[in-house]
């Protein structure tokens, strides 16, 4: 099998041996971290509070269930991701760090690392106390001291702190992306309790439904890998051109356009914003006055609406799929790249024609990347209401980022044997 023969050549080489032995040895210090609960709580009540909540239900996922175990890595990597969302937004706003995050290379990207960094914090401190007054005013924990409750805050952000250092460093000295290996790591562990869980609680009624979802279940995850692996190439040749007694160019290559240029972000971003208005009603919803208590009510029962909660959920999707593939590709910088290299399409003309090209091009194929991001994230309401079976753990979203992560990991393990150019790869 040839994913066999790959990853035996990955160990045969020590310096990659070391890299995969290195993001296992982290991985396992992620899920010890995430099993160890702040002192003071009641672990089955917070189950039963995550099994019935379909929105924080998600999010435990992600963290791997520490935040249904009220771990001090409870939050996961859920603040620096909302730290460089924050950040890409003001990109859009001010044009200093859009120039920074954008022209001024590895230094200027550095430096926005830091201020994402830095922001993580004082987010991580917010997110924490929202979610212990949360948990508190749904009776899912007990009374906690001002001396338990600072302890607890700052617990939890130095979790969080210390998960976004571990993301950075698999993907600085380890193989793949730091965070979605975390993440990854995180949906992973659970597949085998609710595996469990699901043979426990069969019956042979459940029968049709399990193999319904099992074979959904294969229709997603083709559909994810051909999704992800989809791309649009265009061509591009280059003029010829002669420099003293050597000629230059005078050959055709392409640019490759994927299907799903943002990648599991937008899911993620869509899913952030989502997590706030509930949030916040849920807190609000116990206030002493009546207008503020009846408003928080009304919006958490728009939440709880399956179907708001999933137009909603959709419409955020394909939303920021377009605005982070226009944050993170720019046509007009790729047409003049194109051109000072003396590179064209063929048919279009240089300059602001091969632009606008460029932006119907990526317009047409993102919009079918939008779409699929959209049904994928509302798939696990679609199946549980068709088949009346949660989607354990394995829900559109969690396929999507899984499968994405594999593919990804899986390019770069390539990669790294081709550098070494490894006889017979």
């Amino acid at each position: 099998m040839k994913w066999l023969d790959k990853v035996l050549l990955l160990f045969k080489v020590k310096e990659l041996r070391n890299k995969v032995l290195f993001v296992l040895a982290l991985l396992a210090v992620f899920r010890i971290v995430a099993n160890i609960p702040v002192p003071g709580v009641d672990i089955e009540k917070l189950k039963a509070f995550f099994q019935g909540n379909q929105l924080f239900g998600l999010i435990n996922v992600f963290t791997g269930g520490a935040m249904s175990h009220f771990s001090i890595a409870m939050l996961g990597l859920g603040p620096y991701i909302t730290a460089t969302i924050i950040l890409q937004l003001l990109t859009m706003i001010f044009p200093k760090l859009k120039e920074m995050y954008h022209e001024s290379g590895p230094e200027g990207r550095n430096k926005f690392n830091q201020y994402s960094r830095l922001l993580t914090v004082p987010l991580s401190a917010l997110q924490a106390y929202a979610m212990i007054t949360l948990l508190r005013n749904q009776q899912a924990i007990g009374y906690l001291s001002p001396f338990s409750l600072i302890t607890s805050i700052f617990v939890i952000t130095a979790g969080a702190v210390f998960l976004m250092w571990i993301g950075e460093l698999i993907s600085e000295k380890g193989l793949g992306n730091g965070v979605s290996l975390l993440i990854f790591a995180g949906i992973i562990a659970r597949i085998p309790s609710d595996i469990r869980q699901s043979i426990l609680t069969y019956t042979p009624a459940k029968l049709p439904s399990y193999v319904g979802f099992l074979v959904v279940a294969v229709l997603v995850i083709a559909g994810v890998v051909i999704i992800t692996e989809g791309q649009r190439n265009i061509p591009i040749a280059y003029a010829k051109r002669i420099r003293g007694r050597r000629m230059y160019g005078g050959f055709s290559t392409h640019l490759p356009l994927r299907v799903n240029q943002a990648g599991v972000i937008p899911i993620i971003f869509a899913l952030s914003i989502m997590l706030f208005p509930g949030m916040i009603a849920r807190f609000l919803v116990n206030v002493p006055n009546h207008f503020i208590a009846q408003s928080a009510q009304f919006i958490g029962q728009i939440f709880t609406n399956q179907l708001i909660y999933g137009s909603l959920y959709f419409i955020l999707v394909v939303l920021f799929t377009f605005f982070y593939t226009a944050v993170t590709f720019d046509p007009k910088a790729i047409a003049e790249n194109v051109q000072k290299q003396g590179g064209f399409v063929p048919g279009i003309r240089p300059g602001e024609n091969t632009a606008s090209f460029f932006y119907h091009i990526l317009n047409r194929i993102t919009l079918v990347g939008a779409i699929f991001l959209g049904i994928i994230a509302i798939l696990p309401m679609i199946v549980q209401g068709a088949t009346g079976v949660a989607t354990f753990a394995i829900g559109g979203t969690a396929v999507l980022i899984v499968v994405s992560v594999v593919l990804e990991t899986m390019k770069q393990a390539e990669s790294q044997l081709v550098m070494r150019d490894y006889e017979g790869f």
